[in-house]
């Protein structure tokens, strides 16, 4: 049974703000008197309310607050649990409470730019950035009627690498990730043949191979892309943009030499770039815009950094088994992501065979006549390693675009130095953003496109449509595979409190790890946070486990339209399969009971 809520509405009696608040939850309370109950702390004027407000709200963590009312949820003794917020903060809450759909109004909120039908300029709308959310705004805005140009200009990574058409995801990120990802399977799935039947001498890899079949795929969907531009009737520029004004682009080919183009729109799409390692010698560390063209197997491999890239980057190369690898992290792996199930991951990474430092960063690297790399750790202690890879998080490219403060585009960026955006849309009505470069958004390829999609809707097919950027399912390509859609457990507790939110877990072994003695000591993880004061509304989904991306992917839909636990539980599973964890799940966190699955 749903726990009960107990909110108090403090505020005084004449203001409008604190009758509107008081009114909804008062109105909530009469149809569900069961789970939500109101308790009122009126003041007769809005002097004898502030002058309370102004001694309580340090003490009550709202040293901002400054309006009536205050709102915030106490137990059954009366001790304060945590904050609602003013009116409008109530407001949704209520909203939330009893929607299914929890998410807020889809409608765009940007600004109109008027730019005329008859503008005079080169083009109606100028991409640059050839990724893919600048690829997927071009072409859908060139299907609705636009003429439209794409500039696309990669600049050769420290170590010289560089690529085609199609951005980081294309060419140095999600699918030459997926690929050596699905390498390291494929030669795990062969230690485990002899459990299932297939003798023989296993077969052993070779780095060439793989690289080179991954970047003949690479170049096929580079020549693909621009055959689609030239098909969709798109100017395609390979040349670096930069704004001399609000309407006009110089191009600069790889040559030097530069022209202009004019545009009546633009949006900015160029994404970002792997940052370096600021140590001495740190010049010899390469990057994710390396790894997977590198002529030379890695060998023997440092990984700085504790986020997807980093531990995506060293599970497949510690299965492929072409030398050591360790992981350097500063504090936690995965930061932002669900503890529990991120423990289990590092547990299966350190069982294949990485090495996982914690709390320890390079200091120099000394590249020796041997061509080996000498690292020297911030601990006083040293290795020597053939490779190291630098995967410490990205910067926004934006440094040559022409919008900075002083430049002829000043466009408003945040402390990140993304772009501070309104349903893509910057500080300048007719220059719009997708992709990485906006700040508070997810950096994911599909959202990219997505919202590139959407905006050019708005542009040209008056659409309202805005982009949702929650509730968007994700995966973490580790040998354990870490699939995630919603709030994780602390987040969930922040938002609604201790007292409201619970998990139910479960641990397992896949049916296909049972017969396979290397997995006897290691388990999958399921979880699902709940709202427990909102007849467990489901506020998150988390998977550690084969496949979790394919698992996670169908979940999403579901969870993006509204799921209470009920939902899941009446959903009659397919056995045996990993999925069917979501749907059998009976064990709360907070019974203490054990969470490991016994039985089929």
């Amino acid at each position: 049974m749903a726990l009960r809520q107990r909110f108090v509405v403090c505020g005084w009696i004449g203001c409008g703000a604190y009758k509107g608040a008081r009114d909804a939850l008062l109105g909530l309370s009469r149809i569900f008197p069961s789970r939500i109950e109101v308790r009122l702390s009126e003041y007769p004027s809005r002097d004898e309310y502030m002058t309370w407000l102004t001694g309580a709200r340090d003490e009550m963590g709202v040293p901002t607050h400054k309006t009536s009312p205050l709102v915030w949820t106490v137990n059954e003794e009366g001790e304060r649990q945590s904050i609602v917020g003013g009116r409008d903060d109530t407001i949704t809450w209520a909203r939330n409470f009893v929607s299914v759909d929890s998410s807020d109004s889809n409608e765009a909120k940007s600004v109109a730019d008027n730019i005329p039908v008859d503008h005079g300029y080169d083009y109606d709308l100028v991409v640059i950035g050839g990724g893919s959310g600048g690829l997927a705004t071009g072409r859908a805005a060139a299907n609705l009627g636009a003429k439209v140009a794409i500039l696309d200009f990669v600049k050769p990574s420290p170590a010289g690498s560089k690529w085609g058409l199609g951005g980081t995801c294309v060419n140095v990120g999600c699918i030459p990730k997926k690929l050596m990802h699905n390498a390291a399977l494929v030669g795990e799935h062969g230690a485990s043949a002899e459990s299932y039947g297939w003798i023989g001498t296993p077969a052993k890899h070779d780095w060439n191979t793989l690289r080179q079949n991954v970047q003949d795929h690479i170049k096929g969907l580079n020549f693909g892309y621009k055959v689609s531009l030239r098909e969709e009737k798109i100017t395609y520029h390979n040349k670096l943009g930069k704004f001399i004004d609000e309407h006009t682009i110089e191009c600069t080919d790889n040559k030097g030499k530069t022209s202009q183009i004019t545009g009546a729109r633009f949006v900015v799409a160029v994404g970002g770039r792997p940052q370096p390692l600021d140590i001495p010698g740190g010049e010899h560390a390469i990057t994710s815009d390396d790894i997977f063209m590198k002529k030379t197997p890695p060998g023997k491999t440092c990984v700085v950094g504790a986020g997807y890239v980093a531990l995506e980057c060293a599970g497949f190369l510690t299965s492929l088994k072409g030398g050591d690898v360790t992981v350097l992290v500063r504090s936690i792996l995965l930061r932002g992501f669900d503890r529990d199930v991120v423990d289990n991951v590092q547990k299966v990474m350190e069982h294949n065979g990485t090495v996982i430092k914690t709390g320890v960063l390079p200091a120099s690297i000394e590249k020796l006549d041997s061509g080996k790399l000498l690292v020297t750790l911030n601990d006083g202690t040293s290795d020597e390693f053939d490779s190291v890879l630098a995967a410490r998080g990205r910067y926004m490219d934006l440094s040559q675009l022409g919008i900075g403060p002083s430049d002829a585009v000043p466009l408003v960026t945040g402390k990140s130095g993304k772009l501070i955006t309104t349903d893509e849309q910057t500080s300048v009505p007719h220059i719009y953003a997708v992709g990485d470069i906006i700040e508070g958004v997810p950096e994911l390829t599909p959202s990219a496109i997505q919202a590139g999609r959407l905006l050019a809707k708005r542009l040209y097919s008056n659409s309202t449509e805005a982009m949702d950027y929650k509730s968007i399912a994700t995966t973490v390509f580790t040998p354990l595979e870490f699939g995630t859609v919603g709030l994780t457990e602390d987040e969930a507790i922040e938002k609604f409190g201790a007292e409201n939110v619970d998990c139910y877990m479960s641990k397992f072994q896949p049916l296909e790890w049972t017969i396979c003695q290397e997995y006897a000591d290691l388990s999958c993880i399921a979880k699902i946070v709940v709202d427990m004061s909102n007849n467990q509304k489901v506020l998150g989904m988390h998977i550690g486990a084969p496949n979790a991306g394919e698992i996670i992917q169908g979940f999403g839909v579901a969870f993006r339209k509204g799921l209470y636990y009920k939902d899941l539980i009446g959903t009659v599973g397919i056995h045996p399969t990993i999925a069917e964890e979501f749907v059998d799940m009976a064990i709360l966190k907070s019974s203490g009971d054990d969470t490991a699955k016994k039985g089929c």
